[in-house]
């Protein structure tokens, strides 16, 4: 006869957490929460599009091999920026000629999988970090760096390192735009049935709050009775922006951590 599961093995029992991440994405986090005991509510409020500007996404793709180092933020920007490579062309041999870096150790994996090596990932996973770790390589004039990103995005990084003397060129590679929820999303916050939400980036804050506002629900008044999961520093500052009170954050910023960080605040 199969036993059931001990409280050691799925310390999330009974716990209900809301996962805002983008629907494609969303898995990665609800699956291990789920497995965890948890019951999970996908509410995403957030979708990835392409950028509109194709043509200057290809043209960078193109002139990929011009430049000294390409920087990819996030695995959006990996897969928006490679599926603009032309059809016959090879990830790996693409960026053969210029060195990568990138922000986080998910980013680093998803390039991996295309058979393309990474040679930069900063301890800290954030742009600060990544700024950190150039200026101890010498970052300066006579360096061309690329940015694939989102549409939208914190400054820091580009800015800097221009400061620092670099030419640095960013594309904008996807949008992230608003996801609305099924309306009972709301309502289950609005009731105190959610113990958990989790924010994966500043834009899930901002748009879970919008759609709070529109529903008619006060979003402070929900949110200080819920525990809020952010996945690290600029997610934090977001949150906290807003208005509301984190109350556990990932270190450092992985999924992975995310998970693990919910597991201790209820162990």
């Amino acid at each position: 006869m199969a036993q059931a599961s001990s409280t050691h093995d799925q310390p999330l029992a009974g716990r209900t957490i809301l996962v805002t991440r983008a629907d494609h994405q969303s898995r990665a986090l609800s699956e291990p929460l789920r497995a965890l005991g948890a019951i999970v509510i996908a509410a995403p409020v957030i979708a990835i599009v392409d950028a509109e500007d194709t043509a200057a996404i290809k043209g960078a793709a193109a002139a990929l091999s011009t430049y000294d180092w390409v920087v990819l933020t996030s695995v959006n920007a990996v897969e928006r920026f490679t599926k603009h490579f032309p059809p016959s062309t090879d990830a790996a041999e693409a960026f053969r000629t210029v060195k990568v870096a990138v922000v986080g150790s998910a980013t680093a994996r998803a390039l991996e999988k295309l058979g393309v090596g990474v040679d930069l990932v900063p301890d800290e996973f954030r742009a600060e970090g990544l700024i950190e770790a150039f200026r101890e390589l010498g970052a300066g004039p006579g360096w061309r760096v690329l940015v694939p990103r989102a549409l939208e995005a914190r400054e820091v990084l580009p800015e800097t390192l221009r400061e620092l003397g670099c030419s640095v060129d960013v594309v904008p590679v996807y949008r992230t735009v608003a996801a609305i929820p099924e309306p009972r999303v709301a309502q289950l916050l609005a009731s105190g049935a959610v113990d958990v939400v989790t924010f994966t980036s500043p834009s899930t804050v901002r748009h879970l709050s919008q759609f709070l506002s529109d529903a008619g629900v006060d979003s402070s008044a929900v949110m200080s009775g819920i525990n809020l999961a952010s996945i690290g520093p600029v997610t934090t500052d977001a949150l906290r922006d807003a208005g509301f009170t984190v109350s556990i954050e990932a270190e450092p910023s992985t999924i992975e951590a995310l998970v693990e960080a919910i597991v201790r605040m209820y162990s």
